[in-house]
């Protein structure tokens, strides 16, 4: 019998099969990054302040009015579409409740935050905070994803994992640094915007924490492809998008930061992110090597 066709969940009394649960999973998983590009979207455009109540734009109009409300109403209903996307897969995800719930308890909690953040006009650190937890809860929900697709176990050096380990720390770093690097460049964030940190010491660090993963990830790389691991697969499309985001990053630099490749750069670095995320955790949850 095909495990796959089986039913695994039920959700409002309808029964869930394993493909189809897989299926939600990984959308839940791409409506994480879509929130990351939208949400940059609005920090990039200076359309944080576009609607000034909650969950509406104004008062007493809930619809936007201007180029800036329409840019940050869209990213709240994207929010709203994506709350409920968890909320179903923590409901279906039988087996997985308790990483489920936190995908969905961490993307709710982008609400009350948000609504800090307009209420304190985008303090930088809130702004911060609600692109950190949305990374968070990327990572979780990529696991999750993994998790149900499932993965036998095998035995590899010691080594791999932890140098897996390692390019995983390496890009975090990558993210973090990327973070104020973006913050402290020229966009808004609001109609004031209070520089975090120069930009230059953000970059410095964002070039070493690169420097460190490509060479543990190179080492990864050709120690997979030698011994035909099946790993090798996440790895090259993790080389692939490195390649692109690597482009996009000298471009942006070279041609004084313009917003919209700015935000393909931030859109294509949470993109990263998740398949980080999947071949760090394929090394320390690896399928059998043929």
């Amino acid at each position: 019998m095909d495990v796959g066709a089986e039913p695994v969940s039920r959700l409002s009394g309808l029964a869930l099969s394993a493909a189809a649960l897989r299926r939600l999973t990984v959308l839940n998983a791409a409506m994480l990054v879509l929130i990351v590009a939208t949400g940059a979207t609005v920090r990039l455009t200076g359309s944080g302040l576009g609607c000034e109540h909650w969950p509406g734009c104004q008062q007493h109009h809930f619809e936007p009015k201007s180029f800036h409300s329409y840019i940050e109403f869209s990213n709240r209903v994207i929010a709203f579409v994506t709350i409920l996307v968890t909320l179903l897969t923590w409901i279906a995800a039988r087996g997985y409740r308790r990483l489920a719930f936190l995908i969905f308890f961490g993307t709710l909690a982008q609400a009350p935050l948000g609504a800090l953040t307009v209420h304190y006009h985008l303090n930088p650190w809130l702004v911060l905070s609600h692109f950190l937890l949305s990374i968070v809860v990327l990572t979780l929900g990529v696991v999750l994803a993994l998790e149900v697709r499932g993965r036998e176990r095998s035995r590899l050096p010691a080594w791999v994992p932890r140098v897996g380990l390692l390019v995983g720390l390496a890009a975090a770093v990558l993210i973090f640094s990327g973070t104020f690097a973006t913050a402290a460049g020229p966009h808004p964030g609001s109609t004031v915007v209070r520089r975090l940190w120069s930009f230059e010491p953000a970059v410095y660090w964002h070039v070493r924490a690169t420097a460190v993963f490509g060479i543990s990830f190179a080492l990864l790389l050709v120690w997979l492809v030698r011994h035909r691991a099946p790993q090798r697969l996440e790895a090259f499309v993790l080389l692939g998008l490195l390649a692109v985001q690597m482009v996009i990053g000298e471009a942006q630099y070279r041609t004084h930061l313009p917003w919209w490749l700015v935000l393909v750069h931030v859109t294509v670095a949470a993109t990263v992110w998740a398949a980080v995320t999947a071949f760090v955790f394929g090394l320390w949850r690896p399928r059998r090597m043929s």
